[in-house]
């Protein structure tokens, strides 16, 4: 397997400067002064374009924080408390066009995309072979992250849980300033999504030389490829899909679930990049530090505390679960505490890796695949895996209701549970002060967006 330690260029500096719209200063860029928005002309600048894809991620507007929040504060597992006033419009379904978190997680979600359209429309025809090889599978990543991208963008704004419409999201799938873009239809994005990620399957498989699997976690693996790709596909209900992505990831092998007695480090800053059941995760490090804008400081009692777990998710946890020794409870349970000795994102700077995918996550969709017509034997397997490692005694069955609370036990507070109720087409929980439109469980699409005309708003909202 390849070294691929690289010098990089004063490009990765820049990175960080790209703006975003859909409007036609789509991307009003200042990369660098030396390089212009026309193609890149070196492996090592592609590199650093891929880099820069997941420093935007980890944005606290995007994965360092408010993503992960959505996912949690419109479900049965969490809420906000309202502490300091955040994600109260969010709980409560009355944000408008203008609105703080609908505008800058577009903003950041799209940026990323600008950044992977540059790779992803890079001409390598004059590089050496070897250089080749390397930018076939940059390329793979970057067709994944955008894939990932549409999908996240799908979820938040689009209006698959609405009730009524058919509009997805804005694709934009090339780098263009000038670019005036309307809104593509559900299926459109759905099957954009599909063949982002076989395109980087592809790739990847064809230039698997540069794949350093699980030694390298903070960049994205074609077994990482595969585990997003499953969370897509459990979103879509195939579960043949998901079954034969589960199957190929296990088999692979390089990844275990984490045993009880490591569960607590494998999310704490000293183990980042190293714990076995991380596939990938989104580097952050003391230089990168999200600070109070980090996660960490919305879940901890020690922060604002306030993306808070309800008693009810709490309950479902037996008292010897090791999983229940991440919660702090008392009046308010909280997954991250005031001195940084349990929970998940503890370090009081902010400065833990993102986790994006884990073992377990691939191990549970496995289960639910199995179960929805494949091999309920295999389901138990999978299941037993971690259920074991949190100091349980195996189960002798499963039930799709047990693996519903499976999920919420091992997963809690990473940002999946809302998703995973609207795709069971369970009831997600509302405050009582909260509208009860269903059109307004999509984000409502930026003024910013909709006042140049290509870009349609969603239904409910002021625009």
């Amino acid at each position: 397997m390849k070294n691929k330690i690289l010098k990089v260029a004063l490009l990765s500096i820049a990175l960080l400067t790209v703006s975003v719209s859909c409007s036609d200063d789509f991307v009003e860029r200042q990369f660098n002064q030396d390089v212009e928005q026309g193609p890149l002309k070196s492996v090592q600048e592609m590199e650093s374009f891929v880099r820069g894809t997941y420093a935007s991620m980890r944005s606290p507007y995007y994965y360092g924080c408010d993503f992960l929040a959505y996912g949690e504060v419109r479900s049965d597992e969490m809420l906000s408390n309202l502490n300091s006033g955040y994600y109260t419009n969010v709980m409560n379904y009355t944000q408008v066009a203008a609105d703080g978190y609908a505008k800058d997680t577009w903003n950041y979600i799209y940026q990323t995309v600008a950044k992977a359209n540059v790779v992803i429309n890079t001409d390598a025809s004059s590089f050496s072979a070897d250089d080749k090889d390397h930018a076939g599978f940059l390329q793979g990543q970057a067709y994944a992250v955008r894939a990932l991208n549409f999908f996240d963008l799908l979820r938040v704004y689009g209006q698959q849980y609405t009730g009524s419409g058919s509009l997805g999201v804005v694709l934009p799938l090339k780098y263009d300033p000038q670019a005036k873009q309307a809104r593509s239809t559900i299926a459109e994005t759905e099957a954009q999504i599909a063949s982002d990620f076989a395109k980087a399957e592809q790739l990847m498989e064809d230039h698997s030389d540069w794949d350093n699997g699980p030694s390298e976690r903070t960049e994205l693996s074609l077994s990482a490829v595969k585990g997003l790709m499953a969370r897509f596909y459990l979103y879509k209900g195939n579960y043949a899909k998901v079954r034969e992505l589960v199957d190929y990831i296990v088999d692979a092998g390089g990844y275990s679930v984490v045993g009880a007695a490591n569960l607590q480090g494998s999310y704490t800053f000293s183990m980042n990049g190293s714990a076995a059941n991380s596939m990938f995760e989104l580097a952050v490090g003391n230089a990168s530090a999200l600070g109070t804008q980090s996660y960490r400081h919305k879940l901890s009692n020690g922060g604002y505390g306030n993306v808070v777990i309800k008693p009810a998710a709490v309950a479902l946890f037996a008292s010897n679960d090791t999983r229940r020794t991440l919660i702090t409870t008392g009046s308010t349970n909280y997954l991250s505490n005031l001195n940084g000795v349990k929970g998940k994102y503890l370090n009081a700077s902010g400065a833990d890796n993102i986790k994006m995918l884990r073992y377990e996550e691939i191990l549970l969709d496995g289960v639910e695949a199995e179960l929805n017509g494949g091999n309920p034997i295999k389901a138990l397997t999978y299941l037993n895996q971690i259920r074991t490692n949190r100091n349980l005694a195996a189960a002798t069955s499963v039930t799709i209701a047990e693996l519903k609370n499976e999920r919420l036990r091992e997963l809690l507070g990473e940002g999946l549970r809302q998703w995973d109720l609207r795709r069971w087409g369970d009831a997600v929980p509302r405050p009582t002060t909260a509208s009860t439109s269903p059109l307004l469980n999509a984000f409502p699409i930026p003024l910013s967006e909709t006042n140049v005309g290509a870009v349609q708003s969603n239904p409910g909202y002021d625009n």
